[in-house]
């Protein structure tokens, strides 16, 4: 599980230092792909896999199955982080993402998101008061 908030900045080769507490979990891999409100989706290697066995045994006649699977593998890109914990970001997820050098790492359940930072802030700042709308309807009981 994934938990957590973290702001490594991204180098000028578009590597960005993974959070350590989170590089033994990702030491087989991970998969970077476009994730939600322009940021980026990093999942574990075995994460990715079980979401792509969801993908294949989803109806391909069904058009939003098609359409989320499209994009969701034609922009992923599998990674390994080099010795120093560091994980390039390929250049056309950095655009999609609008990444700056300043960046945050969320942790996401089963995934990390990389947002920069600018725009994490600003998602942040409009989402706190549905955070508190949504928790009875989220998790019905249970906060």
């Amino acid at each position: 599980m994934f938990l957590g908030t973290h702001h490594p900045r991204l180098d000028d080769k578009g590597r960005l230092f993974l959070p350590a507490k989170y590089r033994e979990e990702l030491a087989e891999g991970l998969v970077i792909t476009k994730g939600q409100e322009r940021c980026l989706y990093v999942f574990p290697v075995e994460e990715f896999q079980r979401i792509t066995e969801a993908l294949r045994t989803a109806p391909v006649t069904a058009k939003a199955v098609r359409d989320y699977s499209r994009v969701l593998f034609a922009s992923a890109s599998d990674e390994f982080a080099d010795k120093q914990g560091r994980v390039t970001i390929p250049q056309a997820l950095r655009e999609y993402a609008r990444l700056q050098r300043d960046c945050v790492v969320i942790g996401a359940n089963t995934r990390l998101e990389i947002w920069d930072a600018q725009a994490w802030d600003a998602y942040l700042a409009d989402q706190e008061q549905a955070f508190a709308d949504l928790s009875e309807e989220v998790l019905p009981g249970i906060l």
